[in-house]
């Protein structure tokens, strides 16, 4: 017995040795992966609690993902359900989307064209395979009921991130709507970001060594070993970054990853390999000598990671520099791998050793003013001037920094800073640069470009983000009215002929802008024409063309102020430029009736209320009649104001009028059925009015509003009952003499009931009842059915049901008679008749 205890005391123990280098395995295994809890850390966390968006509203989330982050990790909750084979039929006015963009703010509905961007896969991390130089574009997919991403540096690069969630995008996303109903759904979330503890380190898991290539600005240009004949006749007028001799080894199998900081707007970046050799493993000499027969290719990425599939440019810097025209400000990741060698030295899969070369940089920039590849451009950095405009702040222009101008003015002229043509091969061409800064918390402005001329424009337009454009590399351009980026996201283009020039950067990313200006058969002529440019940063594009108000809101994070035109009723679009409601009897898409007709039934449809003003007129109900009469008065005005037919007051004040004045008509509908004394009526209109002001002023448009007005009408007739009975039945013959004998006390409440329903079958006109209540049930059905497209015709409908229901309802009251004298019973005249009668030494 005891052996056999001690073998399983053994076996238990060896069990528990197992299981536990198990689990220290898979999490060191998890750990390494995860990057571990040595390389990354967290840089942030944002937690976003439950948001509605009801139709047409949307949302924006930034994130900024430092130099040294490693993954973005997004989750988000909402209640969507969509069924993913019907994605397509969903019209995109009622889809639910989340769009990315790097940069700025998404704007899926700035073009019809921009719904190219809309994918209707499901959203995974596999979506974003290749999304760098999106700050021109941006992805979009339907929202999901669960988002789980995780995006890593080797997927999207360090900057300013843009996250949109919009239910429903079109013209109509920026119309004013009387009312809002349709699908609406929530959302919450959290988005966090990683970062490597060392910025030598890389990659998802930080598990990647990245070197530093330094770089020394020098003006001596002697030792230019890559090209000697370039720059040759500018060479002391050329600043130029000289990193030579950097002896690097790495294993053949083991891309090595560099990175390099451009500073300042560059011509070019070269990169070289020399001295390339292949040494094995145990030997101190190379195998091939130069790189004869060693194919080393490099590969360039702007911002992050390149890879052999992803990256901007690439060459075999074995046999020829790798040359990037105008490079990005910023950090430039460069990789080298060896792809091939030798057939006399051996197949990769064959060897074992490093392959060692001297890598040469050279970053060649212009003096301040100068720019191009000869140096013999001009180039102007443009100050920014802040506009003083209490009404739409944080608006700006640029103005050249120049002794050549002296004006201050918004509108500079352009002729005497142009580049001069009189260099040897360019007479024909010239070109032009300008230079601006956008802060970061201004992307969610508008960048407007306009070109005034007293003579044809003889330019082209080109304008790139983080360095100076040409011809052959830019974001956004403009050649003529028949050439230019017109169409594309985030550009638009206005009022342009052959003499003038506007256009717009929809929601510009924050950053350094180039702007150049390709000059075409320059001449003598050229000189005398007079041309003025103007930069300006504003909130709204064209001050939304005058059918709308400018709106500046923050995102959901509080670190962007973005803007948007809120379009009046017949407007729509990112301007409010889209016509939508036609005053020559059209509408948008299918929707064909006039918008004079639709004014007309909106507005005439509260002739209606002349029907319970009539009858409370009729009995004297004063009170009434003036409510009745003043509900729909408001209501015609504020339909007339809102349709843009004519606005005696403020939108605002008229619809609180409307909505304020229809609820007290409807509680006012249910007090005059009982019969209680005007002191205590006016009690309940006044506690009345309180709780409906309320409700006119914090959420007049609320779908609820209906429910809770007729439940404080029904609590009002309920309590002006309980009034009228209290004092009614304190004068009746209710005997007080009841002994403890139960069955006569059930005889004597039994008769209170019994008289208690003939009362109440005296006191109405059932028939006008049930009417009342079918007409009310139809009012209801036609609030329930009101959406932004039909708006017009069910609330017309529920004008009139609305104010037919309380004229039958008022019709119901029966008129009661004093059996003695055949008069209506005043109830005031009867409490005071009674009040004599009891008192004592009085005869009758």
């Amino acid at each position: 017995m005891a052996e056999n205890s001690i073998l399983g005391s053994f076996y238990l123990n060896l069990l528990l040795i197992l299981v536990f280098t198990y689990l220290r395995t898979q999490c060191s295994s998890y750990e390494v992966e995860s990057g571990g809890s040595y390389n990354s850390f967290t840089v942030s966390s944002f937690s976003y609690s439950k948001t509605q968006l009801k139709p047409f509203e949307w949302r924006y989330i930034r994130v900024d993902l430092p130099p040294w982050f490693s993954s973005m990790s997004v989750a988000l909750e909402s209640d969507v359900e969509l069924n993913p084979d019907s994605i397509k039929d969903v019209p995109t006015s009622r889809l639910p989307m989340i769009c990315l963009r790097e940069g700025s703010p998404p704007l899926p509905d700035a073009y019809n064209s921009s719904l190219t961007g809309l994918v209707f896969n499901p959203l995974s991390n596999g979506s974003f395979g290749d999304i760098q130089g999106f700050q021109n574009a941006e992805l979009c997919y339907p929202m999901q009921k669960n988002v789980s991403l995780k995006l890593t540096n080797e997927q999207i690069s360090p900057g300013i991130w843009y996250w949109g969630l919009f239910n429903g995008i079109g013209p109509t996303r920026t119309q004013s709507k009387m009312i809002n109903r349709g699908p609406a759904y929530s959302f919450r979330g959290n988005v966090s970001v990683e970062g490597c503890k060392s910025p030598l380190l890389y990659g998802q898991y930080c598990n990647q060594t990245v070197d530093p290539l330094s770089c020394v600005y020098t003006y001596n240009l002697t030792e230019n070993r890559m090209d000697p004949t370039l720059y040759r006749q500018t060479a002391e007028n050329v600043v130029s970054c000289i990193n030579s001799n950097l002896n690097f080894c790495h294993g053949i199998r083991e891309p090595k990853i560099y990175y390099l900081d451009v500073l300042g707007i560059s011509e070019q970046l070269t990169i070289m390999a020399s001295n390339v050799r292949f040494i094995e493993s145990g030997s101190s000499n190379g195998a091939a000598e130069n790189g004869t027969g060693i194919i080393l290719m490099c590969y360039a990425r702007h911002g992050t990671l390149p890879l052999a599939n992803l990256h901007d440019v690439s060459a075999n810097i074995s046999e020829a520099p790798l040359v990037i025209r105008s490079p990005k400000v910023g950090r430039w990741y460069i990789g080298i791998h060896l792809v091939s060698m030798s057939t006399k030295i051996g197949g990769l899969n064959d060897l074992n050793g490093n392959v060692c070369y001297s890598l040469d940089l050279q970053v060649l920039q212009c003096p301040e003013e100068k720019a191009g590849l000869n140096c013999k451009w001009e180039k102007y950095l443009l100050q920014t001037v802040l506009r003083k405009n209490p009404s739409v702040p944080f608006e700006s222009y640029y103005i050249p920094i120049s002794s050549r101008v002296s004006s201050n003015l918004a509108n500079f002229p352009l002729e005497p800073l142009l580049s001069n043509s009189s260099y040897e091969g360019t007479r024909n061409v010239t070109w032009t640069y300008f230079l601006l800064d956008i802060p970061d918390g201004a992307a969610g402005g508008n960048l407007h470009i306009r070109l005034n001329s007293d003579a044809k424009i003889n330019y082209e337009i080109y304008s790139r983000y983080g360095g100076l454009p040409s011809f052959d590399s830019w974001d956004y351009f403009y050649a003529n009215t028949k050439s230019s980026s017109n169409g594309s996201n985030f550009f638009k283009l206005y009022d342009s002929d052959d003499k003038m020039v506007s256009f717009y950067i929809l929601y510009v990313r924050g950053g350094t802008w180039g702007f150049g200006l390709r000059q075409l058969n320059v001449n003598d002529s050229a000189s005398k024409i007079q041309t003025t440019m103007s930069i300006s940063l504003e909130r709204c594009p064209r001050r939304c063309s005058s059918h709308g108000t400018c709106q500046s809101v923050l995102d959901a994070s509080g670190l962007t102020l973005y803007s948007y035109c809120s379009c009046d009723r017949d407007h729509g679009g990112v301007d409010c430029s889209v016509e939508i409601v036609s005053h020559q009897g059209k509408m948008l898409k299918k929707n064909r009736v006039g918008h004079v007709w639709q004014s007309i039934s909106l507005i005439a449809s509260n002739a209606a209320a002349v029907l319970p003003a009539y009858w409370c007129l009729r009995q004297k109900a004063f009170a009434e009649w003036v409510l009745f009469m003043s509900s729909g008065i408001s209501s015609g005005l504020y339909h007339a104001c809102d349709v843009g037919t004519w606005c005696p007051l403020s939108f605002r004040v008229l619809q609180f009028m409307d909505f304020w004045l229809s609820f007290m008509a409807v509680v006012s509908t249910f007090v005059y059925l009982a019969d209680i004394s005007e002191a205590s009526r006016r009690t309940i209109h006044t506690v009345v009015a309180i709780i409906t002001a309320l409700m006119a002023e914090t959420g007049p448009t609320r779908s609820t509003n209906i429910a809770l007005v007729i439940a404080i009408g029904a609590l009002g007739l309920l309590i002006a009952w309980l009034i009228e009975f209290c004092t009614k039945f304190r004068s009746l013959s209710f005997s007080m003499e009841l002994h403890l004998n139960i069955h006569d006390r059930w005889q004597a409440v039994k008769t209170w009931l019994r008289n208690l329903i003939k009362m109440l079958l005296k006191r109405f006109r059932w028939g006008f009842v049930l009417a009342g209540f079918t007409v009310l049930a139809m009012a209801a059905i036609s609030w329930t059915l009101e959406s932004s497209e039909n708006y017009w015709v069910w609330h017309s409908l529920w004008h009139v049901s609305i104010y037919t229901s309380s004229f039958l309802f008022l019709c119901s009251k029966a008129i009661t008679l004093d059996g003695e004298t055949q008069q209506p019973l005043d109830g005031n005249y009867a409490l005071t008749r009674q009040d004599s009668f009891s008192r004592p030494g009085i005869e009758r």
